[in-house]
C-alpha cells in the first residue's frame, strides 16, 4: 500500500507560491512585450493571456499552497478565512521573488525587441513591466489609479471567496482555477483603463525591481515624475480586505453551513 503523502510543508508551500507567481508573470509580462513592443495582438490577448496565466498558476500550486500568487490574497485570507499570520510575509516573500524571475526571463528573451521599439528603456516601454496611471497616456494621476486599485482588487477578492467557498455555489475541484482565470480576464477587459489592473503587490512590484535592475532608471515613477511604486502595492491590500469583507458580509454570513476546506486553498471538492 503506497503510503499516504504528508501535509506540504512551509518550504513545500513557499516553493509552490514561487512556482505559481513565476508562471503567472511569464505568460503576464511576455504578452504585454509582445503587444507594445512587438506589435503583435491587442488589449483582448492581454487580458487573455493575464487571465490564463492566472489559471496555469494556480493549477501549478494550488493543492499545495492553495495558489494565492498574490499578497493581497494572502492579507485578506488572514483577516477573514483564517490563513495564519505568521506565513503572510514568506507567502508574500515567494510570490515577489516568483514575479522577479519571470520578468528577468521576459526582459532577457525580449531583449532585442525591447531595444528596437525603444532603445533609451523609458517609459514608452517601462508598462511591459510595470503599471501605470492611465496606462501611461491617458490623463490619470496616481490618487486616481490609487482609487481603481483599491476597486479592481475588492471585487478580484470578492469574487475569488465566492468561488472558492464550498458552502456556495462553488465550481468543482479542477475548474475553480479556470474561473477564476475568467474573473482576472474580466476585470482586465472592464477595469484596465486607469491603472492596467495590477489588482496584486507581487505582480507589480517583483517585475519593477526587475526592470530597474535591466537598465529602466526611471521605474519607480509615472509618467508625471511621481514615485509611484507605492499606489499597486499599498491599494491591492487595501481592497482585498476591503472585497473579502464584503463577501463575508454580504454572502458568507447569510450561506447555510457546510464544512469547509482549509482557509485559503482551491476546493478538493464539489
Amino acid at each position: 500500500m503506497a503510503k499516504p503523502r504528508e501535509a506540504p510543508t512551509l518550504a513545500g508551500e513557499l516553493a509552490a507560491e514561487f512556482a505559481g507567481t513565476l508562471i503567472l508573470i511569464l505568460f503576464g509580462t511576455a504578452v504585454v512585450a509582445q503587444v507594445v513592443a512587438g506589435g503583435i495582438g491587442d488589449h483582448d490577448s492581454i487580458a487573455w493571456a493575464w487571465g490564463l496565466g492566472v489559471t496555469l498558476g494556480v493549477y501549478v500550486a494550488g493543492r499545495i499552497s492553495g495558489a494565492h500568487l498574490n499578497p493581497a490574497v494572502t492579507v485578506a485570507l488572514a483577516v477573514f478565512k483564517g490563513f495564519a499570520w505568521r506565513k503572510v510575509l514568506p507567502y508574500s516573500a515567494a510570490q515577489v521573488l516568483g514575479a522577479f524571475v519571470a520578468a528577468l526571463i521576459v526582459r532577457w528573451n525580449y531583449g532585442e525587441v525591447l531595444a528596437r521599439f525603444d532603445p533609451g528603456l523609458t517609459i514608452k516601454s517601462q508598462g511591459v513591466f510595470s503599471t501605470l496611471p492611465g496606462n501611461g497616456a491617458l490623463p490619470v494621476h496616481e490618487w486616481g489609479a490609487f482609487r481603481d486599485q483599491v476597486i479592481g482588487t475588492a471585487i478580484l477578492l470578492f469574487l475569488i471567496l465566492a468561488v472558492t467557498d464550498v458552502a456556495n455555489s462553488a465550481p468543482a475541484a479542477n475548474l475553480a482555477p479556470f474561473v477564476v482565470g475568467l474573473v482576472v480576464v474580466a476585470i482586465g477587459m472592464a477595469w484596465g483603463t486607469n491603472a492596467g489592473y495590477a489588482i496584486n503587490p507581487a505582480r507589480d512590484f517583483g517585475p519593477r525591481l526587475a526592470s530597474w535592475l535591466t537598465g529602466y532608471a526611471s521605474a519607480w515613477r509615472d509618467q508625471y515624475g511621481n514615485l509611484y511604486f507605492w499606489v499597486p502595492i499599498v491599494a491591492p491590500l487595501i481592497g482585498a480586505v476591503l472585497g473579502a469583507g464584503l463577501y463575508q458580509a454580504l454572502v458568507a454570513r447569510y450561506l447555510p453551513t457546510a464544512s469547509e476546506s482549509e482557509p485559503g486553498r482551491v476546493p478538493t471538492e464539489a
